[in-house]
């Protein structure tokens, strides 16, 4: 076994326990940050498959900006731990089943011929001048255009019902009405009020 063996199973053991953590831990800090170094093990996955620009982007979009945004939101909300637990129970028969069946496609998926070591040998070495950016945005851009631009449309939608929801009026939510703001006079707000001084 050599050491680029030794270590994409170094990497994948961390991986599993990690992504064990994240759904185990009791705490969603603790669950917030194994999901971080998941991240990062992912990416050294990644490094070792020469991905290296995506290796990069997993870093510094999901761990510098998703999962930082994460845990703020998760220390910030006074997350009721016990009511969270309640519901667990309740739910197990309809979420051991799911469980069961997505290990069992796994393992099918797996275990078939063809994604074994024969049917899927190792790729070719790249050539000198070989860029794994530019070759990812040639795929994109070509064959996979219409799969990226619908996934971008979906996103798009995402975002307008994401500010939909935010823009809704409710009764128990105070709003303010910047047209009001805008058309106030200073004598609304300021009344110049003549005293006579006063003496000791």
């Amino acid at each position: 076994m050599d050491i680029k063996t030794t270590v994409f199973y170094f990497l994948s053991a961390i991986l599993v326990i990690a992504s064990l953590r994240v759904i185990t831990a009791r705490n969603p800090v603790h669950a917030a940050l194994f999901l971080v170094l998941a991240f990062f093990t992912a990416s050294g996955v990644w490094l070792l498959l020469e991905a290296e620009f995506l290796a990069i982007v997993l870093v510094l979009v999901y761990v510098g900006a998703v999962m930082v945004l994460f845990l703020f939101v998760v220390m910030m909300l006074d997350i009721n731990l016990e009511r969270l637990r309640e519901g667990f129970w309740n739910n197990l028969w309809l979420g051991g089943p799911i469980a069961l069946l997505m290990v069992a496609e796994m393992a099918a998926v797996l275990a078939a011929r063809y994604f074994g070591a024969e049917a899927m040998p190792a790729p070719q070495a790249p050539g000198a001048g070989y860029s794994n950016t530019k070759e990812l945005g040639r795929l994109i851009y070509t064959d996979y255009v219409y799969p990226f631009e619908l996934a971008s449309v979906i996103l798009l939608v995402a975002i307008i019902a994401a500010i939909t929801l935010t823009l809704r009026h409710r009764k128990d939510t105070r709003r303010l009405n910047s047209s009001e703001q805008i058309a106030v006079r200073r004598n609304d707000r300021v009344r110049m009020v003549s005293m006579p001084a006063e003496k000791e």
